[in-house]
Parts: C-alpha cells; structure tokens; sequence
C-alpha cells in the first residue's frame, strides 16, 4: 500500500492561504498517527498569481498539479478585479483552465447538519435537522466554457451553453453509483421545459438509470429545486446537475448548515483531483485570524478518501465534529466565546494526534478558556 504522497499546495487568495495552512498542519499529524509521509509542493493561482506572473495559471503550477497525487486548493478572488468589470485576465480563469486542463469533471459538495449548530441556520430545526445531500456538479463543460461573444459598441453579448452525451454520461454514473452507497434516490435538477441541453440530460440519465434499478430517479426544474432546499432539504439525497445550475445550487444549499465556512468539495477527473473549501477568498478577513478553516480541513478528509486512506479520513472528520461539539468554533459559529484560525486547526491536529489524551483541558475550552494542562 502506498504511503508517500506529493501534494500539489495551492494557497490562492484572500484567506486561502490561512485555511489551507490548517490544513497541511492537520495532514502532518495525519501522517505521524498513520505512519503516511505528504510532500508539498507549493504553487501560485489567482491574483497572487497575476500580481507575480501576469498570469492566473502560471505553467509552473498546472505542471506541479499535473505532477501530484492530488491538488489542495485555498480560495480565488480578489476586490481589484471584482471591481473592474474592464480587466481582461482574471483570476477565476485560472480556475476555469486547471479544471479544464485537469480534466476535473466532476464537483462533488457534501452538505450535513450537526446538532450544535443547528441555531446557526437561518432556517428552522425542523426543517433541516437531519439533512444530508451529496450534490454532483459537472465542472468543464456548458455554458461557463461555450463560445463568447460581446460587441461592446453595439450592446451585445453572448454566451453559448453546450453539452454533448460523452460529457454528461461520467458524472450521472458517479452520482449513481454514490446514491446506491447511501438512500439510492437521485434528483437530475435542470431546466427541460425550455433548455435543449437539459432535455439531453434528462435522456441521458433515463437511459442510463437502467443500469441501476435499485435507485429511484427524479427530475426537478431549477427553480422549483431552489425553492424546495429550502422548503424541505431532507427529501433530497444525491443531486446531480449542469454546470451552471450546480454553482448557484449548491451555494444556496450552503446556507442550510449555519456557515458556508463549513462546506469541503472535491473535484474529480479520471486521473487527477483537487479539492477546496466553496467559500470565497473573504478578502475582508484576511490576515485577522477569524477565517473558519474546517472547509479545507474537511475538504482535505475528501482527499484522505480519495488517495485510498479511509481510516484516516474518518478519524479526521470524527476530530472535526469533536472541535465542533466542544465549541472549539472560530466567530462565525460563535461570536461570543472563539478561536482563531490557527487555534482551530491546532485543536484539531492535536485531537488527531491524541483523541481523549489531548494536552488540552477540554473543562477549560468548554468555559471559554484554552488553558494548556
């Protein structure tokens, strides 16, 4: 069994490279406890990246993600380009290209409750306690990389949404093969009543939803599916979508939890992956110690998975939930009594590293104090 590992590290922008730094402290005690060895590589993406190179993707760093055994990725964004609707190299489109050269067609966010922070939702106990939804998202194709056009002098612009069998078929299997894993229930979320490229979903996924009678397959418009996660997110189990509606849907569906500061995500192809937290770069929290990093922490439990190092990935969520339970939270989970960054992701090393034994006096934590015994 293989137990050395090279990890593309892709920092970012804005608060990534605080979370992301949690993270790779975290893998470091997932390696001492398990006997596994990560290497890092380092690599820049995004504003930080134009800022240096000129380029949001620098060859450099698609050839170190090229290289990996997985790529671990912080944020991308900055104010300066959000605010200029004129600028012509952006960061997002270094994104958009790693996951196209990447061939990452598959964004896959899980989204779950937990009971302590249920007050965190915006949403009723009732309506969402319980809720646990696997959201398939296919990544590389549609309408975020159909032709465009714009005419700025006559007013006119254009972007071409397109989809063909081969690129819709990986993902439905995915999502299938997930849900026989879970409730076997999947719900295609598009748009049929007036999109061509959803009535090619939809034939597709009947057509291939006989390859796996054992789950019950459903069809929602987008916009009844918006409405529904809020109504009642507990009916749904495995989503998958197109590319577009998957961005806006499961960004809603992160508000269901209390904090998008708590949401992983990986993103698959057949021979690479990558895997991020969905916040933004929240350039207003750099630097300030208050950016919740158990994103990137439970995206780098997605990793664990993926690389085949189950054990570790479970006692990594199990160390995630433990932080929770304890209110060892940074100030978007409770602004009365928190942690920074960086305590937080200690918390969560040193439970990896000695669960019950930890030097902390969780008497003391609970109390709001971070006494060292």
């Amino acid at each position: 069994m293989k137990t050395s590992f090279n990890i593309a590290v892709l920092p970012g922008d804005g608060i990534g490279p605080e979370v992301v730094n949690e993270s790779t402290k975290i893998l470091n005690a997932i390696g001492e406890v398990f006997n596994y060895t990560f290497e890092f590589t380092y690599g820049l993406m995004g504003a930080e990246a134009i800022f240096k190179t000129g380029n949001p993707l620098p060859e450099e760093t698609l050839q170190i993600c090229k290289e990996a055994d997985a790529v671990l990725f912080g944020a991308i964004g900055d104010p300066s380009f959000d605010h200029n609707p004129d600028a012509k190299v952006r960061p997002e489109q270094g994104l958009l290209k790693l996951r196209k050269e990447l061939g990452l067609f598959a964004n896959i966010r899980p989204l779950k409750t937990y009971a302590s922070l249920i007050d965190k939702s915006p949403l009723k106990k009732e309506i969402i306690e319980g809720a646990d939804i696997q959201i398939f998202r296919e990544l590389v194709s549609g309408i975020y990389f159909g032709e465009k056009f714009t005419d700025e002098e006559a007013g006119y612009a254009y972007d071409i949404c397109k989809y063909n069998r081969d690129e819709i078929a990986p993902i439905v299997h995915m999502a299938f093969q997930e849900a026989q894993k879970r409730r076997k229930k999947l719900t295609l979320i598009d748009k049929a009543n007036v999109l061509d490229t959803s009535r090619l979903w939809r034939k597709v996924c009947k057509e291939i939803a006989q390859k796996y009678p054992d789950v019950e397959l459903d069809f929602m418009f987008v916009d009844n599916a918006a409405m529904q996660l809020i109504l009642n997110p507990k009916q749904f189990d495995v989503i998958v979508t197109e590319n577009m509606f998957g961005d806006i849907i499961s960004d809603e569906a992160s508000v269901i939890g209390g904090s998008i500061g708590l949401l992983p995500s990986a993103s698959i192809g057949n021979e690479n992956a990558l895997f991020e937290p969905i916040h933004g770069s929240y350039p207003q929290a750099k630097g300030k110690g208050i950016a919740n990093p158990v994103a990137s922490v439970l995206s780098t439990a997605m990793m664990l998975d993926y690389l085949g190092l189950v054990e570790a990935a479970e006692k990594l969520r199990h160390s995630v939930e433990y932080a929770i339970e304890n209110k060892y939270v940074t100030m978007d989970l409770n602004a009365e009594q928190h942690y920074s960054t960086s305590e937080v992701g200690s918390f969560i090393a040193d439970y990896i590293k000695y669960s019950e034994k930890s030097y902390y006096n969780f008497e003391n934590v609970k109390i709001g104090k971070s006494t060292i015994v």
